[in-house]
């Protein structure tokens, strides 16, 4: 008895820990955009915010990469994918999208991502979801026709809404990339890895877009402005490589190893509310009634959509959220 009790305790502390890290991983990466905005404001390319982050954040991670040279080998097509989709192509479309809309609503859209993917596996793969999941699709696109107020016939910006929907169809091509990709019989890759060369990738192809040295470097060494309150642009800078970026991901991971990835999941869904709030207050970008009401549904959706089990019994990971999900269990990579 004494022994069970220990050992319940001691799981008990765990999940207590991996809320906790949830939640730091939901707050560092829901203040991404509103230290990123101000940068774009102040004179940077948005491909040159995406840019400093993602190198930053690699040499940085460049030792965890080194640890787990043999990924290289082992999964070439899931790190590349990785790079390519969950790093460059995410972070492009939806700090190009903060150029053009607020901060929250570009992250509302992105979280169509899990509705998408269910739409990949049953029109595209032609696999059974759920009604529970079909509802959870309904509720998000639902939720997001009131973000953006389509009775007003769109009130935001339609380039930026469609880059941040860019932002959610390449969450869902990593996902379907990973879902074809992973293999009963493999051993599941360290999440650690996989983040550290999705960085170096992500970095590489964002160097040949972005080309820096065409970069006004001059905007670091100045200061930007959150709603007319001067801050150091190298100080957002940091923030964004060290907190919003590796600090987020690595949480994010260990946040996973001691939760499900459905309650990592449903815990990364504050990552919106957080963004959303942090951007009224520190941007004074104020979103309406209906808007807050349509996003509390877009999350609803979200999160019903993603923890929905399939209709029959699958080891497919997109469709009933097995190993490779636990890559992006937050269910966003911004």
């Amino acid at each position: 008895m004494p022994v069970r009790t220990s050992q319940s305790s001691q799981a008990g502390r765990g999940k207590g820990v991996g809320l906790g890290l949830a939640l730091v991983s939901a707050l560092a990466f829901g203040g991404s955009g509103v230290a990123a905005k101000p940068l774009i404001e102040a004179g940077l390319d948005p491909l040159h915010v995406v840019w400093l982050r993602v190198t930053g954040a690699a040499l940085v991670m460049l030792p965890v990469a080194v640890r787990h040279r043999t990924l290289l080998f082992r999964r070439p097509a899931l790190l590349a994918g990785f790079g390519l989709l969950a790093v460059a192509g995410v972070q492009a479309c939806y700090f190009a999208a903060l150029s053009r809309i607020p901060v929250g609503v570009a992250l509302l859209v992105e979280y169509l991502a899990p509705a998408l993917v269910l739409g990949w596996v049953r029109f595209v793969q032609r696999r059974p979801v759920t009604r529970a999941a079909a509802a959870g699709v309904v509720l998000a696109v639902g939720g997001l026709a009131c973000v953006v107020e389509v009775w007003s016939g769109l009130s935001f910006d339609v380039f930026g809404l469609l880059l941040a929907l860019g932002a959610a169809c390449c969450q869902v091509g990593y996902f379907v990339l990973s879902d074809q990709g992973s293999d009963a019989g493999d051993e599941a890759p360290d999440p650690l890895g996989v983040i550290a060369y999705g960085l170096l990738i992500g970095a590489l192809l964002l160097t040949a877009v972005a080309r820096p040295w065409s970069m006004d470097w001059s905007v670091l060494s100045g200061t930007a402005h959150m709603n007319g309150t001067p801050v150091s642009a190298g100080l957002l800078l940091a923030w964004i490589v060290l907190i919003a970026t590796v600090l987020a991901y690595v949480t994010g991971v260990l946040s996973v190893r001691r939760l499900s990835p459905q309650v990592a999941g449903v815990v990364a869904c504050l990552e919106a509310v957080i963004a959303t709030v942090l951007a009224w207050v520190l941007l004074g970008e104020h979103l309406s009634a209906p808007q807050i009401a349509g996003g509390a549904v877009v999350l609803v959706g979200a999160f019903i959509a993603q923890s929905s089990a399939p209709a029959k019994p699958s080891p497919d990971p997109v469709a009933g959220g097995g190993p490779e999900r636990e890559l992006s269990a937050r269910g966003t990579a911004t």
